[in-house]
């Protein structure tokens, strides 16, 4: 059975698909599997798709990895006390069925979920959702993430995969997933308009095209068993929101994730250029009320800010409501959101993308009359409140990224930096190059100019010294152990260069050394990924 599946592709306007991959409906459903009272048997939705638009990062799909999960869950007895409100019909019906299942497989299940059981419904929830998300196809379920990039939640339930895999063989859970896609596909359908509107809006306002072959991907998927609740996960690359549907579809939440994922690579890709600011970051981390994930990671909290200020141009509000929104920022600890909204009103009068634009973003901001402001600022105190239905509430998770170190807090060199990467971009080696010199003359081993001096030499079709710089950042004294992009990509343009002179070993070689560096960006893991694939003659296997 495939996956149903809704992309959602840009190309001159938005467009959306929904491909004819679901599972179909059986021609009549036994009686033993329960359906909403408000769902009487139909055929499934007629899909509209666009034939000649490549395939979208951006996804909304039900996935029978997380509905085997949830399954597995009930069965085991979570959740047997919460709040009969947070159940749907059909979810309450589930329940009573999963919870009623017998066999072996089952009670090696329910004995596993008592020894990993946490006090918090909601950590234990979190846990198993994880689990879904990063979880290959049935009937094995083994993750599709290397252990190393494996979320720790996911760790901790190390050997499930098996456990799952006997429990979904012996309850026959394909056989279900299959019977109940009509549910699912409504959901899709239902969240079909919300979501093409926030990815047109979102990408048109910052001027970016969705790339079918980048490997970052945004999945929003359905599960109405997971109940009232909706959790926002980023793991690496990957963004995910799981859905209960059924309900109001949580537009704001749903652009607030779109736009992380639009926006989040920005901090890591400049943050020679975001560094510069810190010293007001350093004055928000003591705000009481800041995210605690975020007072010790400044890309991931620059990223914050720069969503919540493009939100406030995107929503239909007053200027007065606005300028409250921006008080809250301030007051909560997001005091990069004032400037930052300032500063969009010159990016919407300019022409690049916001991918090119970002670096002049940040240097609007004038950290000194920030500093001014800021002292004005009095921090709001931490709300004592606690919900009373943990398991139900909104859940916002991220793993980090690690970032680069090696880059001076220095801002003319940040700013040669910044020139010569646009040189790059603008295919003018020469420029580029005199740009890294000048960083150079200051700092002769810093390996982002030595980098650049690299990917000069490539397009100069200068293989020696290209080899000779490259080589110089991957071993030795000058390697850049402490910056993975600048480790990972050099291995890759090595790999590259041996390859074309005929080296494959080395080259090989190359690749896989890309693929081993800790914190490598994943558009470089793809690249090594695909160098190794062609000596194979395969298609490399993209990380979810």
């Amino acid at each position: 059975m495939k996956k149903l599946q809704l992309q959602i592709v840009l190309l001159a306007l938005c467009a959306v698909m929904v491909s004819p991959a679901g599972a179909q409906a059986p021609a009549s459903a036994p009686d033993k599997v329960p359906t909403p009272p408000q769902a009487p048997a139909k055929s499934a939705p007629a899909r509209r798709e666009v034939r000649s638009a490549p395939q979208s990062p951006v996804t909304v799909d039900g996935s029978e990895a997380m509905f085997t999960t949830m399954c597995a869950l009930l069965a085991a007895g979570f959740e047997s006390d919460v709040r009969s409100d947070n159940w749907t019909p059909y979810r309450a019906q589930m329940r009573e069925k999963l919870r009623a299942q017998q066999g072996p497989a089952v009670e090696a299940l329910r004995e596993f979920y008592r020894k990993h059981e946490l006090r918090d419904p909601g950590a234990t929830l979190s846990r198993y959702l994880w689990f879904g998300l990063v979880s290959g196809p049935a009937p094995q379920f083994q993750s599709v993430l290397r252990r190393d990039d494996l979320p720790p939640e996911v760790i901790a339930l190390e050997g499930f995969s098996e456990i799952l895999a006997n429990y979904y063989q012996e309850q026959k859970i394909g056989v279900m997933w299959r019977q109940v896609q009509p549910i699912y596909e409504r959901e899709i359908e239902r969240l079909h308009d919300s979501v093409s509107q926030i990815v047109f809006v979102s990408t048109g306002y910052l001027r970016q095209i969705l790339d079918q072959s980048d490997p970052r991907s945004f999945m929003v998927i359905v599960e109405p068993l997971v109940g009232r609740i909706t959790n926002v996960r980023n793991f690496g690359d990957h963004y995910a929101l799981v859905l209960s549907g059924g309900e109001e579809i949580p537009t704001d939440m749903l652009r607030h994730a779109f736009l992380h994922y639009l926006l989040d690579p920005l901090p890591l890709m400049y943050s020679h250029v975001i560094a510069v600011k810190r010293p007001l970051f350093e004055t928000a981390a003591t705000a009481p009320r800041l995210a605690p994930e975020l007072k010790d990671d400044y890309a991931s909290y620059f990223a914050e800010c720069t969503v919540r200020a493009v939100e406030l141009k995107l929503k239909r509000m007053s200027p007065g409501e606005r300028d409250a929104a921006m008080s809250r920022d301030d007051e909560d600890g997001y005091v990069f959101v004032r400037p930052l909204f300032v500063a969009l009103s010159k990016f919407e009068n300019s022409e690049p993308s916001m991918k090119y634009f970002f670096p002049d973003l940040v240097r609007s901001i004038d950290v000194t009359a920030e500093a001014k402001r800021l002292a004005t600022v009095k921090f709001a105190q931490a709300d004592s409140t606690q919900p009373g239905d943990e398991a139900a509430q909104a859940e916002i998770a991220r793993l980090r990224r690690a970032t680069p170190t090696t880059v001076p807090n220095d801002a003319d060199v940040i700013a040669a930096l910044t020139e010569g990467e646009r040189q790059i971009a603008a295919k003018n080696p020469r420029a580029a190059e005199a740009s890294f010199q000048k960083v150079l003359t200051r700092y002769p081993d810093q390996p982002r100019a030595w980098f650049g001096i690299g990917v000069v030499a490539s397009l100069d079709q200068d293989a020696a010294r290209a080899k000779q710089v490259f080589g110089r950042l991957t071993a030795g004294e000058h390697a850049a152990t402490q910056d993975p992009m600048v480790l990972a990509w050099s291995h890759v343009y090595l790999g590259r260069i041996y390859d074309s002179e005929g080296n494959p070993s080395v080259a090989k070689a190359e690749f896989e050394s890309a693929l081993a560096v800790e914190g490598a960006p994943e558009q470089a893991r793809l690249a090594a990924q695909r160098g190794l694939a062609a000596f194979a003659g395969e298609k490399p296997s993209a990380r979810p």
